[in-house]
């Protein structure tokens, strides 16, 4: 049998949100799963080259990226490589997926995941808080897995914001532009901020129902969350990661003086251990979720694209 190579087109067939959520929800449940510390290896010029390796009974994969936030204005993407997947018992490679693709889509999984464990109200409408390559997987994740049929859209780049405006509206979503981030919060029981976390974005607390998938930041320098609402949210609301490696990553809760490494993770609330920072119940008030990445969202892409979960 030859080896699946998927362009960027039959990546995404080959991953519908619905499916991605629920491969990496049973990944969490699988007690094969590896994942080691991935390699961050600076370039120069503040780009970054990501190596993220992790296995399980029956495959491993590697993703090889890199990270160069400046790139959209080359006219180039952020994210670029491949990750390439390995049959576990005889080491044969089976397919080579498109990097960026299963990023965006694996990203916005995760964020859906959360959503669907842990939104007090999952219709929306839905703030998007950066109109690039995340903001619209997470436009078409929470459309496909939530129902969300209405949308408000941020970006620095007007130009950005009308363009996923007009893609949920060929959704078949009610779509308006929110000129300001911050007064949106008051219409949006659904967050998600992806910007490219370069400086504080948001300033004003969320309503009391709502759900944030805060994505932007994923390295300890990078921010979008104002340290005071996010020691706010800690106190007030719910807020957990995505894996343990945000204890060293999740550069909102992080420059907020957060002891990260007290939160409970998504692998806690999938297994029904979630610690709400001492308190049995989870309290009332915001779910804030910090998304950092992780390889093993990148090897329940693999396992859905090999349908085998």
């Amino acid at each position: 049998m030859s080896d699946l190579l998927l362009d960027p087109a039959t990546t995404a067939q080959a991953l519908p949100y619905p499916a991605l959520a629920a491969s990496i929800e049973a990944l969490l449940q699988d007690l094969s799963v590896q994942v080691p510390p991935r390699i961050v290896q600076p370039l120069p010029a503040g780009a970054s080259l990501f190596v993220m390796p992790a296995c399980d009974a029956r495959l491993a994969i590697t993703k090889l990226i890199t990270f160069v936030a400046g790139n959209p204005l080359r006219g180039l993407p952020a994210i670029q490589g491949d990750i390439v997947v390995f049959d576990c018992v005889n080491g044969r490679r089976l397919a080579l997926l498109d990097g960026p693709t299963v990023t965006a889509r694996r990203t916005a999984a995760v964020s859906l995941l959360a959503a669907q464990k842990l939104a007090p109200n999952r219709l929306g409408p839905l703030l998007i808080v950066g109109a690039g390559v995340q903001g619209q997987a997470h436009l078409e994740a929470f459309h496909a897995g939530l129902g969300v049929k209405e949308v408000w859209v941020n970006s620095r780049s007007e130009r950005s914001a009308r363009a996923l405006m007009a893609h949920a509206q060929t959704l078949g979503l009610r779509a308006h532009h929110a000129t300001d981030p911050n007064e949106a919060l008051a219409h949006c029981p659904l967050v998600v901020s992806c910007t490219p976390a370069q400086q504080v974005v948001m300033n004003a607390m969320p309503r009391p129902d709502a759900f944030v998938a805060a994505v932007g930041a994923f390295t300890p320098r990078m921010v979008e969350w104002q340290a005071d609402i996010c020691r706010r949210l800690a106190t007030e609301g719910t807020v957990l990661v995505d894996t343990r490696d945000a204890d060293h990553e999740a550069g909102d809760l992080l420059q907020a003086g957060i002891e990260v490494a007290h939160l409970p993770t998504l692998a806690d609330l999938v297994q029904g251990r979630p610690a709400w920072s001492g308190r049995a119940q989870r309290p009332q008030g915001p779910v804030f979720f910090k998304s950092c990445g992780w390889a093993g969202w990148d090897l329940a892409a693999a396992r859905c694209v090999m349908n085998l979960n």
